[in-house]
C-alpha cells in the first residue's frame, strides 16, 4: 500500500512498521520527516513532483511511502479482549466513500471507540485515500472485517451488546441509555441502513433536524452520535 501526505507519513514513520520504499520530492524540506527517515536507515528515492504525481492521484505534499497493508482482525479475536467498562463499537453498513470512511476512523479514534466493523463486500476497503483522510489514526483503531453484518449483529448480541442503528426515523438519539455495551450502526451514504440490519437493531435512533436538509453526511452523523455517547456516560 502507498500512503502519502506529510501528517500521515509522519505518523507511520514514528511506528516500528516496516517501510518498503520512500519517494520524496527533490524540493522536499520538512526537517522533522527527513530526520525520521534517517533514523529508519532507508535511502529515499528522489523524484520531481511530476513523477510523484504519476505514483498517486492524491495530494502527496512531496512524500509517498510504501508500507504493508493495514492489519484487519476477525470478530472473535477482538471483542472478548475489550476491557472497557462500557465498550463501544462502530459498524459501517456498506459505506462507499473513502473520505467518509477515513473521517469516521478519525472520529472513532478521538472518542475512544474500541473497534470498527466493516463488511468484506460492497464497501470501500482500506485504501490510500482512507488512510490519508484518517490522518494517521487508522493505526490506533482496530478494524474488523466480516462476511455478513446480520450474522455479526447476532454474535454481538450474544456478547451482550445493544445495537443502535442511525436512521431518519426512530427514538431521538439523546433519549437512549448508552451506559452499556453499545454498537452504533452507520448506514450507506445514499441508502442508509439496509432493511435486515435495521430489523436486527435494538433501537433506531435519529438526530432531529431543524433546517431544510433531512439527513447528514455519514461521518458527521457518526461524530454526533459518538459525542453524545461519551457525554451521556460522563467520560
Amino acid at each position: 500500500m502507498k500512503i502519502y501526505g506529510k501528517n500521515v507519513v509522519k505518523e507511520k514513520l514514528k511506528t516500528n512498521d516496516k517501510i518498503k520504499k520512500i519517494y520524496i520530492s527533490n524540493k522536499f524540506n520538512d526537517k522533522e520527516i527527513i530526520d525520521l527517515i534517517n533514523k529508519k536507515n532507508i535511502n529515499p528515492i528522489i523524484l520531481d513532483n511530476r513523477d510523484l504525481d504519476k505514483i498517486v492521484s492524491g495530494l502527496h505534499q512531496g512524500i509517498i511511502i510504501e508500507v504493508e497493508d493495514i492489519k484487519t482482525y476477525n470478530l472473535d479475536e477482538v471483542i472478548p479482549e475489550i476491557e472497557a467498562k462500557y465498550p463501544l463499537i462502530v459498524m459501517l453498513d456498506h459505506i462507499e466513500d473513502p473520505h467518509n470512511f477515513g473521517a469516521i476512523i478519525r472520529s472513532c479514534e478521538a472518542f475512544g471507540v474500541n473497534a470498527i466493523i466493516i463488511p468484506n463486500d460492497r464497501s470501500v476497503g482500506i485504501t490510500s485515500t482512507v488512510v490519508k483522510t484518517s490522518v494517521g489514526t487508522i493505526d490506533r483503531v482496530k478494524i474488523i472485517k466480516v462476511s455478513n453484518l446480520n450474522n455479526t449483529i447476532k454474535k454481538l448480541k450474544d456478547y451482550g451488546y445493544w445495537i443502535v442503528g442511525t436512521d431518519m426515523e426512530g427514538t431521538e438519539y439523546t433519549e437512549i441509555d448508552y451506559k452499556t455495551k453499545i454498537v452504533i450502526v452507520i448506514g450507506n451514504e445514499g441508502k442508509g441502513i439496509s432493511r435486515l440490519v435495521g430489523e436486527n437493531c435494538d433501537y433506531l435512533a435519529k438526530i432531529p433536524m431543524k433546517g431544510t436538509v433531512n439527513s447528514l453526511n455519514a461521518s458527521v452523523a457518526c461524530g454526533i452520535f459518538l459525542s453524545e455517547i461519551i457525554r451521556s456516560r460522563g467520560e
